[in-house]
């Protein structure tokens, strides 16, 4: 049955609910064992480089790879830290039709006033650059605390493939939830929220002096202590905090599998208590993407979108670089030739997508190419229909959840070594819509499910509640799917311990294969094994963007590099 025809759409996705529900889980701490916040970083990333100018500062030509948000970021830090008299030319090339990699949204009903994020859904208080750039460029905030309410109570639910081994209601008493979750799982709460704190803030010191930038960041984190974390799986880093195997399995599993579809025994200690920091849970209204169009925009950069690099060269007597790229047409059937443009003089490149899917040859080859990166290809599938959750799918709960995240079934004593798993990582009710073409204007559900395998229709049609038997003849005529897309693409990395991470630089400045100084091959993705997230690549393409101007002053010998007044201190 379709929610009442009163009801009005909801402005905020559900998904952002679902991660302050699970955030609610561990918030206990903030009335049960109060602690500092880490000390939030300057989002400046230390004081801009100020030169005196002489007039010959030489023009630096960069190409960016990539419209992501490492590369958009990469542009605009560049613009953000060079010298008022430091003339930078930066050139974004994009192989797809759109900016943002994968933040993007698709347009439920195919209507453009029905934005829904198909990739990176949410960003939260921590995460500066992307909440200060937000800010700066008067995008609207969809806040987790300014949720819109449905007629009936939003309820999450975690599914083992059996049962539900927890569910929470936002209609309950909050004191109620906080007292039957100690009840339940002991101080593990409080625990993890510990634990978060201490892991998170160690790593926002990246962003400060003395370890803002880092050329290392394997040499960084081990720095901050954080290795640790990313030496072991989620499972042993919980297990060696006190933290009990009961609550890691029914919460926090249920929060790597829908943040990085990955269990506690597969991914490591750092993203585990990454996907528990979701204090002020966000998005931008109309689509996360628009931050890093504005990010390009602001940088003044030149963009060419559906353009491929196919090659770098570099003349080993000048040290500058020659780029070649393949433009196709927008769309496949366009019976419209490729062209291929070579485009010289770059002093820098950045390389702000994985390696492996740029399909680039290097002339001549890397000395050290960074390892590929393994990927974790997931399902999304994104619906309308009239027609809530099934009960019966899920054994008749007593309290029928509308989102439902999910972890795998505990062994038995006959199979010990056996864990199992649902078909999908979650099932999420994004919010209602109304039909903008059809004369029937009862609103309907949005669903989004997140799976390893293709979901085909039959499979979905038994997660809902559709009339059966002598019930069916007066919905016949009522369709199940009233829009639907899929689309499959390697969504996250595989998040494996690990103590080392890929170079940062790739290929050095001049004419030979070290050196220092701004110019080279730069690389942004090595953090993706270390943390994944949009905020992340934006920390790594200002990490970058600030190596490389600091290159530069390298390169000019220190001239024209003034003091801070009074301190005698070089910026």
């Amino acid at each position: 049955m379709a929610p009442s025809s009163a009801q009005e759409r909801r402005p905020v996705s559900r998904r952002r609910w679902v991660l302050g529900a699970l955030l609610g889980l561990v918030a206990v701490t903030w009335y049960l064992y109060p602690s500092t916040r880490p000390t939030e970083p300057d989002v400046q990333h230390g004081d801009p480089i100020s030169y005196a100018c002489s007039g010959d500062e030489p023009v630096r030509n960069v190409a960016v790879i990539g419209a992501g948000s490492a590369g958009a970021s990469a542009a605009y830090y560049l613009r953000q830290y060079q010298s008022p008299c430091q003339p930078i030319n930066i050139t974004v090339y994009e192989r797809n039709h759109y900016i943002g990699g994968r933040t993007t949204t698709v347009n439920a009903y195919d209507d453009p006033d029905y934005p829904v994020e198909l990739g990176g859904s949410i960003f939260v208080q921590v995460n500066h650059n992307l909440v200060n750039a937000a800010r700066e460029f008067g995008l609207s905030i969809n806040n987790l605390q300014a949720s819109g309410k449905l007629d009936t109570p939003e309820v999450l639910g975690v599914w083992d493939g059996e049962e539900f081994v927890f569910t929470q209601s936002d209609a309950s008493n909050r004191y109620w939830n906080i007292a039957k979750l100690l009840w339940k799982y002991g101080y593990s709460p409080i625990r993890t929220q510990t634990l978060m704190k201490q892991t998170v803030g160690s790593f926002l010191k990246m962003y400060q002096p003395p370890y803002f930038p880092f050329i290392s960041l394997s040499k960084t984190a081990s720095d901050l202590g954080i290795l640790g974390a990313t030496a072991v799986t989620g499972e042993q880093y919980l297990e060696t905090s006190g933290i009990s195997s009961h609550f890691a399995h029914d919460i926090i599993q249920a929060s790597t599998r829908v943040n990085y579809a990955q269990n506690l025994n597969q991914i490591h200690g750092l993203e585990t208590m990454v996907c528990m920091a979701t204090d002020g849970a966000m998005s931008i209204r109309g689509g996360n993407w628009q931050i890093f169009a504005n990010m390009i925009a602001a940088s003044g950069a030149t963009l060419h979108l559906n353009t491929s690099v196919t090659s770098i060269t570099k003349d080993t007597y000048s040290g500058k670089y020659t780029i070649e790229t393949s433009t196709s047409p927008l769309h496949p059937a366009q019976d419209v030739p490729s062209s291929s443009v070579e485009e010289t003089n770059y002093d820098t490149i950045i390389l702000a997508s994985p390696l492996q899917s740029s399909h680039l040859e290097f002339r001549p080859a890397l000395p050290s190419p960074p390892a590929k990166i393994p990927y974790v290809s997931q399902h999304v599938t994104l619906f309308t229909s009239p027609y809530p959750l099934s009960r019966r799918y899920f054994n008749n709960p007593a309290l029928m959840p509308t989102t439902i995240l999910t972890t795998t079934t505990p062994p038995t004593p006959d199979e010990p070594d056996t864990l199992t798993s649902p078909p999908f990582y979650s099932i999420s009710t994004l919010r209602t819509l109304i039909p903008p073409s059809t004369s029937r204007k009862q609103p309907e559900y949005l669903y989004k499910i997140f799976s390893r395998a293709a979901m085909s229709e039959p499979h979905i049609r038994t997660l809902l509640d559709i009339p059966a038997g002598e019930e069916a003849d007066e919905h016949q005529q009522q369709e199940v799917f009233t829009w639907l897309t899929r689309k499959q693409w390697d969504a996250y990395p595989i998040l494996n311990p690990t103590a080392t991470f890929e170079d940062i630089r790739l290929v050095g400045n001049g004419k030979g294969e070290g050196g220092g100084g701004g110019g080279g091959i730069w690389y942004t993705s090595g953090i993706e094994s270390f943390i994944s997230t949009m905020e992340t690549s934006s920390l790594m393409g200002a990490n970058v963007a600030r190596l490389v101007v600091d290159g530069w002053w390298d390169d000019a010998g220190g001239a024209g590099k003034v003091e801070k007044e009074g301190e005698g201190e070089e910026l």
